[in-house]
């Protein structure tokens, strides 16, 4: 590990940014494309899942109040909007469950920033779904590479990936939608790390759904910037007191510019809708309670052990609230006990927070952190009628079942949408999405947009 900012530090910035912008998913390996299509499905579906969530609708509310020109379409309500506007509202939405993918190398959610931002400004200038495509791959691996390279201090540190490292591959797959060349896409680089931010303080509250949208309209509008001229350090990534230098003492330049690896196969799905650190032990409850046809009232304790980053990522004690329950191991394994589905969008709701058969096993319930574990391992310990019970679990692994994971993923996609579009538009954008390659980008925003009707914006009469 070398220093960042300092006489010795490699070029980093410019070469990934040139490697990234040669991608070519036609001739990448047949995996990488698969993966690329299921981060745009899943990613689709937690966004029109989402539409009536507050958050999505309280930015909603805010980006009509300001009546930008009317470029992209925000898919809660329907409404028209600049691209950067729209980016930031789909955004928001698509973190709004926090039911999206994740990516251990940037310690975030990385398809939640880069579709809405393609997606915005792929409607703004009529682009190909197969641009879109590569854009996305593009971005990912540009994100992944960055966040590589600071992990694990940044994220350590308490700063939400997500957002400052997501807005980074917003950028550059923003920069290679609009056909930008290697140093204009590095400044866009470079204009969206100055704007990063996102605290994990926020976590449990609007403000982490939110990240994800700040960090889409910071692709977005570093890259329509950086077309126009603006400049900034095409070096941002190790340049003294750069990126790296001011986000993490940590600095793993052979990590990021590693020739031999697709990043994009580390990607994670969500199954339970809640903080992906909680899976493992949701996972590890859901095993025990089967193989030992476990009763809520027969268990006397609960251990669970994790590695020492989720204390601040999911540990919340005492969830009060819908967005809290989602980052609360304790609550998270006493549902999975309870026997309550937690990849529905309302076991975290008021009733499952008043369940007295929860708020027993809460109470029940001890978190014990472990130091030099994989960051997502848990080994869940219960005692249940006199018997000790243990079960360890790492939901850090991608699935390497390329088709089971496309069986799973496209039953999560009918059980979010279906309600939402109906069975019929549901499988339409669907096959839209498997074909994207011939699918325009506004076609494919206007399947996911059915059903709405855009509302008229603040001050405009219709």
């Amino acid at each position: 590990m070398s220093a960042a900012g300092g006489s010795d530090a490699p070029a980093i910035t410019l070469p990934l940014v040139e490697r990234t912008l040669a991608i070519d998913v036609a001739r990448a390996p047949a995996d990488v494309r698969t993966i690329a299509v299921q981060c745009v499905l899943d990613t689709l579906g937690v966004i029109i899942a989402a539409r009536e969530e507050p958050v999505a609708r309280l930015i909603a509310e805010s980006v009509r109040a300001e009546a930008g020109p009317a470029q992209a379409t925000v898919l809660c309500d329907g409404q028209r909007v600049s691209a950067a506007q729209a980016a930031l509202a789909n955004g928001t939405t698509a973190h709004a469950l926090d039911y999206d993918d994740v990516n251990l190398n940037i310690n975030g959610h990385p398809s939640a920033v880069l579709l809405p931002a393609l997606l915005a400004l792929g409607e703004a200038i009529d682009a190909s779904g197969e641009a879109l495509l590569g854009a996305c791959v593009a971005g990912h691996e540009f994100a992944c590479r960055a966040g590589a390279l600071v992990q694990p201090d940044h994220y350590a540190r308490g700063l939400h990936s997500t957002s400052t490292v997501g807005a980074l591959g917003a950028a550059l797959a923003c920069a290679r939608l609009l056909g930008l060349d290697a140093q204009r896409s590095a400044q866009a680089v470079g204009i969206a790390a100055t704007r990063a931010s996102g605290l994990k303080a926020m976590f449990g509250t609007d403000c982490k759904a939110w990240h994800a949208g700040l960090a889409a309209e910071d692709g977005v509008r570093a890259a329509l910037l950086a077309q126009r001229g603006m400049t900034s350090r095409s070096d941002v990534l190790e340049c003294r007191q750069g990126f790296a230098a001011a986000l993490s003492r940590d600095f793993f330049p052979e990590r990021a510019l590693d020739p031999q690896r697709w990043f994009i196969r580390d990607n994670l799905f969500k199954y339970h809708a809640a903080c992906y650190g909680t899976h493992s032990t949701i996972e590890c409850a859901l095993a025990l309670r089967v193989a030992h046809r476990l009763q809520p009232e027969q268990i006397e304790r609960i251990l669970i052990r994790v590695e020492r980053t989720n204390d601040g990522t999911c540990n919340i004690a005492r969830p009060r609230s819908s967005h809290e329950a989602k980052f609360s191991l304790r609550f998270t394994c006493a549902a999975a006990l309870c026997g309550i589905d937690t990849g529905a969008l309302d076991s975290y709701g008021e009733a499952s927070l008043r369940d007295p058969r929860l708020q027993r096993l809460i109470e029940l319930a001890e978190v014990e952190l472990v130091d030099g574990w994989p960051t997502m391992q848990t080994e869940l310990r219960i005692t249940a009628a006199g018997h000790e019970h243990s079960a360890r679990h790492d939901s850090g692994v991608a699935l390497s079942d390329l088709d089971r994971q496309q069986q799973r993923l496209a039953a999560k996609f009918e059980t979010l949408v279906v309600p939402v579009l109906g069975a019929g538009a549901a499988r339409e954008l669907a096959a839209a999405v498997a074909q994207i390659e011939q699918v325009p980008v506004r076609t494919l925003v206007s399947l996911a947009a059915r059903g709405l009707a855009a509302a008229p914006r603040a001050g405009v009469s219709r």
